[in-house]
């Protein structure tokens, strides 16, 4: 083997060992995103820049203080959030935490839009109100935290469950995670718009609000009319029929290419002269 081959095959291994190292902590990042570990990560980053500062003016004092923390800090790290390190193991062992593939997380969609679109046809024909936030990106864990947690199979028979009314979990907002019900009667913060018509009511308030601060989708179903309203993105589109809210959630929740475009009879609140 001549010494260019040897080259090549040193330049290949180290390329290969940077995108495994790469693929991992993406996959790490995955894990962790939406806890509270982030906060964890964005704390370690301080630390880890102050220890740089520390050495770089040679701050004797502060490096010490901050070598302690890193030390110690680990330990603290496994006890604090054992809980998250104990999901990405309970991953890794079931062979999810490196393979999922994009078939497994459209049939989980698909049966998430299913199970949303039966629950609201069934409670808009009996004017049950409802209020679901379904997470994308950004993370709810902050406000999942606010409500009962239940950690259930989606599924249409438990959503319309949780709304009936008097029953000690329908005062809320229910939060979709991961298909998954996370939780019920969770607080959403209000929107504070000044161009929100007066004749809406606290869930499609919260449902706006919500879709301010993150890129959810939440629906809500008017308990005084049983209309279904969906919002994401600081939008707020109002009685739409229920094939048309089937088309908007399938849009937003499956790629391009499995929907069909959807409705031009949708449309968005602030285009409506009366709110």
């Amino acid at each position: 083997m001549s010494f260019s081959d040897f080259s090549i095959l040193k330049f290949l291994a180290n390329t290969v060992d940077i995108l495994l190292v790469w693929f991992v902590i993406y996959k790490l990042i995955m894990v962790v995103r939406g806890t509270k570990a982030v906060q964890l990560l964005k704390g370690i980053f301080v630390i880890l820049l102050v220890k740089v500062i520390s050495d770089k003016f040679h701050l004797q004092t502060l490096g010490w203080m901050m070598q302690q923390v890193l030390i110690w800090g680990f330990l603290a790290i496994a006890i604090i959030f054992q809980p998250e390190l104990r999901r990405a193991l309970e991953q890794l062992g079931r062979g999810r935490f490196f393979s999922r593939t994009s078939n497994q997380e459209a049939d989980e969609q698909e049966k998430l839009i299913e199970s949303v679109v039966k629950a609201v046809d069934y409670m808009a024909k009996r004017r049950i109100g409802a209020l679901i936030s379904i997470e994308r990106e950004t993370g709810m864990n902050d406000y999942i935290e606010t409500g009962i947690q239940l950690d259930s199979k989606i599924s249409s028979e438990l959503l319309i469950n949780i709304f009936i009314p008097n029953t000690p979990l329908h005062d809320g907002a229910v939060i979709l995670q991961k298909n998954q019900v996370a939780a019920a009667a969770c607080y959403l913060p209000l929107s504070e718009s000044p161009f929100i018509s007066k004749e809406l009511g606290t869930r499609h308030r919260a449902a706006l609000g919500i879709s301010e601060v993150t890129d959810s989708i939440t629906v809500v179903v008017s308990e005084e009319t049983g209309n279904i309203s969906l919002t994401k993105n600081g939008e707020l589109h109002r009685d739409l029929k229920l094939n048309v809210f089937k088309e908007m959630l399938s849009k937003e929740l499956l790629s391009q290419n499995k929907v069909k475009s959807t409705s031009s009879a949708r449309w968005n609140w602030r285009a409506k002269k009366n709110g």
